[in-house]
């Protein structure tokens, strides 16, 4: 059960609850890749599955729902024989995935600083 699930009684939580489901859809495993692949061009599904190294059949499906139900991706089908099923990123999926790369860019900024202090920590640790 999520936080958002519970009463919010405080403002901590009302400002963290949406930010706690952003991160829950896009944090996952195979999220973020199907949403570079989609934001680049729309993309079929047997694309996505052999774009993405892993990823099984099911998962590929459940984290497709998911974002279409977050409104990150559409999906299209086009009456042929067999079906042809497209996903495309939505306004919103590109507008975060300006957000993602600058939280990548953060990262890569501040890694030099994070591996530091965890070596410290790690050492105060082994200490104590």
């Amino acid at each position: 059960m999520s936080s958002c699930e519970f009463p919010l009684d405080s403002q901590v939580q009302a400002e963290a609850c949406p930010i706690v489901q952003v991160i829950d859809r896009v944090a996952g495993k195979w999220a973020v890749s199907i949403l570079i692949a989609a934001i680049q061009s729309p993309v079929r599904y047997t694309e996505l599955e052999r774009a993405i190294p892993g990823i099984s059949r099911r998962m590929l499906t459940l984290t497709l729902r998911g974002l279409e139900r977050d409104g990150l991706l559409t999906r299209t089908v086009y009456p042929t024989v067999p079906p042809k099923v497209e996903y495309a990123a939505t306004e919103g999926a590109r507008e975060l995935y300006g957000h993602l790369t600058g939280l990548v860019d953060w990262a890569r900024r501040h890694r030099p600083d994070i591996i530091a202090a965890r070596a410290a920590y790690d050492a105060q640790q082994a200490a104590a």
